[in-house]
């Protein structure tokens, strides 16, 4: 068992939304209005181009929220990844609270967030890999299942949480697919502590997205997400009116590695030219505020939970008149 002795900085939240880390899409200015909407804000180190100005940029998210302890900072943990050392010691000096790694796993940075009261959280794709993630020290797992936007596995959500409570019973998110209140409801049903929610927060009025990628999501459903490694290498969920808009044919990309001629210097470029995006795309039907988004959620929790309970009434009360 990974769970920490301390406070977890999201168990008062009145709907357990952690917003997923996005790379160029989110920023300082998303994660402030997720946390002042009442969820998680999440955001990568890497999202600050200047690498040295991260301390500055984790002070200014953390005056500006109501609850200091309430968000996070993504480090990608590749070996090739030239920052790092560097963003994994300014996470440490300035104590983030909510630390998310990925690609990668390091005891040493983890005994450090874990030491200073922080939480570490892994993203995860198979159970390998989340055992790996606790023998490293880790507080707890993120499960990027089926569906996610961005580098998502391949396992069934339902499958892949049932298993890791097998081996896991501290913190746990889920993220796959996600967009409303319902999937949310369905991660806790689940078993997982907080639902991972990204590419609907992509259609805010806050998130760093071109216009044109926020109206192709508006435009999309989960038939038009391409699951892929052309153009990283690794698998991952993007939209495919942006592969076609690079002239590209979506049924001739790799199924097997980066594709060729990726690595051109006009090649288009996962992220900036090719959108990554989840399955739950098409529960986006317009660009809004990230308050909005959160209180849209929020009702459509509060209307699940109803339902549930409504469901259990009837059939308490027939099960009743038959006996």
């Amino acid at each position: 068992m990974n769970a920490t002795s301390h406070p977890l900085p999201w168990e008062t939240l009145d709907i357990p939304v952690m917003a997923a880390p996005m790379f160029i899409v989110s920023t300082p200015e998303l994660v402030i209005a997720q946390c002042r909407a009442g969820i998680v804000g999440t955001m990568p180190a890497l999202n600050i181009r200047d690498g040295a100005g991260l301390g500055d940029e984790i002070a200014r998210i953390r005056e500006a929220i109501p609850d200091r302890r309430r968000f996070g900072i993504n480090v990608s943990l590749r070996r090739d990844n030239p920052r790092r050392g560097a963003d994994m010691a300014a996470c440490i000096d300035a104590r983030v609270p909510i630390v998310i790694t990925s690609m990668g796993v390091d005891p040493d940075f983890a005994g450090a967030v874990r030491g200073y009261g922080g939480v570490i959280l892994h993203d995860v794709t198979t159970i390998r890999h989340a055992e790996k993630a606790l023998e490293s020290g880790v507080t707890g797992l993120i499960a990027v299942a089926n569906g996610a936007g961005g580098h998502g596995g391949r396992l069934n959500p339902i499958a892949f949480v049932r298993e890791l409570r097998g081996l896991h019973h501290g913190p746990l998110v889920l993220g796959g697919g996600i967009a409303d209140g319902a999937g949310v409801l369905a991660a806790r049903a689940m078993g997982a502590d907080l639902a991972y929610i990204g590419t609907r927060f992509i259609a805010s009025t806050e998130a760093n997205a071109p216009d044109a990628y926020k109206q192709a999501l508006l435009d999309a459903a989960a038939a038009d997400i391409v699951y892929t490694p052309h153009f990283s290498g690794v698998p991952a969920n993007y939209l495919a009116a942006s592969i076609r808009a690079a002239g590209l044919s979506v049924d001739a990309l790799s199924v097997s590695g980066k594709g060729p001629g990726m690595d051109a210097p006009d090649a288009p470029r996962a992220w900036r030219d090719i959108w990554g995006a989840g399955q739950g795309v098409g529960l986006a039907q317009s660009v809004m505020p990230v308050a909005e988004i959160v209180a849209e959620i929020r009702r459509d929790y509060a209307a699940a939970l109803r339902s549930l309970s409504g469901a259990s009434d009837a059939r308490a009360t027939m099960e009743g008149a038959k006996a």
